[in-house]
């Protein structure tokens, strides 16, 4: 329960850091593009809404989240894009304050979660504190987009070491939708934390296979929010080096990335 609440908390804070992003924003630049194509500042935040509801109705409602995953496979490749659409349509003031509401309520939601019981999903039912996890993954990286929307430099925090575990933990995924066999062997990832001194690992440390670099960098790669020729990440062994080139936290089909030179 104690790590449950971490990660819980975790979400709350990055929620809040970007809900401070826009939360004075003037009703017409929640109109500006961001990095992702076709999606304003309003998609951003209508996407994380609509995300957290989906949640909060599969923690409460897993008969009707069962729905919701039909009406998901009849549109596999638009209806992500099209419950952002019906939110960012929404007046600013309006939209903000649902997802507020949103948030919170499924931060009380996964509390509530037994442990052990795992929680239907798009992807493979998940724990409590992996969706957590997850909801903190795309809050981040959704956050990242507003960010550049705005010009706004992000202090990196702790909070990416959940995000980096997740990318790792997400290595054989990246293979499988890309219609590529995962290796075999285990890779050794070792990251610089925000604090610029502490290294967060993962693997065996003689692994052949090793991936370098920032924990944000690494972060980044994952949730396809920088191209990796933009990032100091280093990789020794050619299933390493592959990897950084298909390597996804988030679920759904092989995303495209960012192209070079846009960070």
């Amino acid at each position: 329960m104690a790590e449950l609440q971490r990660f819980i908390d975790d979400l709350c804070a990055e929620s809040d850091s970007l809900d401070a992003l826009v939360a004075d924003l003037p009703d017409s630049r929640w109109a500006d593009p961001t990095p992702a194509e076709g999606w304003t500042i309003a998609h951003q935040i209508g996407h994380l809404l609509w995300t957290d509801e989906a949640a909060l109705l599969a923690i409460t409602d897993p008969d009707g989240f069962t729905e919701q995953l039909a009406v998901a496979a009849s549109n596999p490749a638009g209806f992500v894009d099209a419950g952002a659409e019906e939110h960012a349509r929404r007046e600013p003031t309006e939209l903000l304050a649902a997802w507020r509401s949103a948030r919170a309520r499924l931060a009380e939601a996964l509390l509530a979660v037994p442990p052990g019981q795992k929680i239907l999903w798009y992807g493979p039912p998940m724990k409590a504190a992996s969706m957590a996890t997850a909801r903190l993954m795309e809050t981040w990286a959704h956050g990242q987009d507003v960010a550049d929307a705005l010009s706004v430099p992000r202090t990196p925090t702790e909070r990416l070491k959940s995000i980096a575990h997740l990318g790792v933990r997400t290595r054989d995924f990246a293979y499988v939708v890309n219609e590529l066999a995962p290796p075999a062997q285990e890779f050794r990832v070792e990251l610089t934390a925000p604090d610029g001194v502490s290294v967060w690992t993962w693997g065996p440390e003689d692994a052949a296979q090793k991936v370098t670099g920032p924990a944000e960098d690494f972060c980044l790669l994952v949730t396809q929010r920088a191209n990796r020729a933009d990032l100091a990440l280093e990789a020794t062994g050619a299933d390493a080096d592959a990897w950084l080139n298909i390597a996804q936290a988030f679920a759904g089909p092989a995303g495209g990335g960012r192209e070079a030179g846009t960070r």
